[in-house]
Formats: C-alpha cells, sequence, structure tokens
C-alpha cells in the first residue's frame, strides 16, 4: 500500500479490526520509509447500482451524494457527524438490500427523509423544501401541517 505522505510503496500493518457491521476491515498501517501511520479499508465489492435521476439519466450509486446532502440540511442543528453516518449507512443499507440494479432518485430521497425526521425534524424540512422543491409558501406549509398531524 503506497504511503500517503512519502509515497513510499510499503507498509505494514500495525492493526486490524472490523467495522462497518463486519463489511469492512479497518486497518492501521505504518510506512517502512517515514514511519507515518495512516488508515486503509477494505470493502466487499458490491454489485453497482444505478440512480435514475428525474431526467432520465442514469448514474452510479454514490453514498457521498447523500452524505453531503444530509450534512448541507443538518448545518447548525445539533446532529452529530455519528448520526449521519448512521443515517448515511441506513440508507445505503435499504439501496443495495432492495436488490435492485436500479433505483429512482426519488426512492433514495424518500429514504433520507425518513432518516432525517428520525433525527431532527428541522433538518428534515429543510431537505424536503429543497427535495420536493416547493414552489411557494403554501406547499411549505402543507408540509408542516402533516408533520404536525403525525406527530400528535
Amino acid at each position: 500500500m503506497r504511503c500517503l505522505f512519502c509515497n513510499f510503496e510499503d507498509s505494514k500493518v500495525v492493526d486490524s479490526r472490523s467495522a462497518d457491521e463486519g463489511r469492512t476491515i479497518r486497518r492501521r498501517r505504518e510506512c517502512f520509509n517515514c514511519g507515518k501511520r495512516f488508515t486503509t479499508y477494505e470493502t466487499i465489492e458490491d454489485t453497482p447500482v444505478l440512480v435514475i435521476k428525474t431526467n432520465g439519466a442514469r448514474q452510479a450509486f454514490d453514498s457521498q451524494k447523500i452524505k453531503n446532502g444530509i450534512i448541507k440540511s443538518c448545518e447548525k442543528r445539533p446532529v452529530s457527524m455519528n448520526e449521519i453516518d448512521e443515517m448515511v449507512g441506513a440508507v445505503t443499507k435499504q439501496v443495495y438490500n432492495s436488490m435492485e440494479q436500479e433505483v429512482s432518485s426519488k426512492y433514495i430521497g424518500e429514504l433520507v427523509m425518513t432518516e432525517l425526521k428520525k433525527h431532527d425534524e428541522v433538518a428534515y424540512v429543510r431537505y424536503a423544501s429543497v427535495y420536493r422543491s416547493f414552489k411557494d409558501i403554501s406547499s411549505f406549509l402543507e408540509e408542516l401541517q402533516t408533520m404536525m398531524e403525525t406527530k400528535k
């Protein structure tokens, strides 16, 4: 494994442990050249899932995009990175467990909103306002009223 710091091509494994419910192995490595340590992850190669966008275009599923959207909606909210990672993991797991090779972006958006609603309602509303692209204040109010009714 190439060192991140000096690009030397040889390192040794200092520590290995299971991560992500046994789907990933986290390895701490030490470079033989500079002695610095870095972390690598070994994961199972998944069958690619394609996302069908609203315009019909297809692209590879990328959990980092989900994470970025959740981070943006949780900005300045009391939601920890650990909770965000849990939400991303839950959405990713549901996408892969669907056993479909193609899923719609709408399906993924609904999964994200379900997770956000469990953790932070303000972040949920922020995400929904972009995802559902509210055209005016009345459609925004309808969503809030629906939330308030389900909470009762």
